[in-house]
């Protein structure tokens, strides 16, 4: 996997809030939490930051982290035996990583900065224990997750673009 490492730095969330409130794709995640709940659920989360053209996960991976995307885009593509096709592109306010994340499964596609871009990590440990500790929290953005996955479900031409 070529995962990137998180970036240290102060956990502000501004910058996610707003992407999310200005985001106008039709896959846009809506906002399931109030701002006290995003202060707790802050601690959960881990910035990483990509240069364009790094690959966030790669098909086949077996991992199941969440990403929420506060700035820049993602391009998300699948690799067969002949060809690279790419399925769809993701922007800021939107989450990606979420098939792997409810499924259980390895990745569908590849995903990659294609311009610079910052995100914000939720593994499926950290999911655990904020499920445990703070579960109304946990079932917010489970369902914000959900419902961006049924959009792209639901968009034939984007149906393969869930991660």
């Amino acid at each position: 996997m070529n995962l990137p490492s998180p970036v240290a730095s102060k956990v502000d969330l501004s910058g996610l809030l707003d992407a999310i409130a200005q985001a106008s794709a039709d896959d846009s995640m809506t906002n399931p939490l109030a701002p006290a709940q995003w202060d707790i659920l802050s601690s959960y989360l881990l910035p990483v930051v990509l240069p364009a053209g790094q690959v966030l996960f790669s098909q086949g991976a077996n991992d199941r982290t969440l990403y929420f995307v506060e700035s820049g885009s993602l391009s998300v593509h699948y690799q067969d035996e002949k060809e690279r096709l790419r399925l769809a592109i993701v922007a800021a306010g939107s989450v990606v990583g979420e098939g792997a994340f409810f499924s259980h499964r390895s990745r569908s596609a590849t995903v990659q900065a294609s311009a610079p871009s910052k995100l914000w990590s939720l593994t499926a440990i950290r999911f655990t224990e904020l499920t445990n500790r703070q579960p109304a929290i946990a079932l917010g953005l489970a369902m914000a997750a959900g419902s961006v996955l049924a959009k792209r479900l639901a968009n034939r031409r984007r149906r393969v673009a869930a991660t």
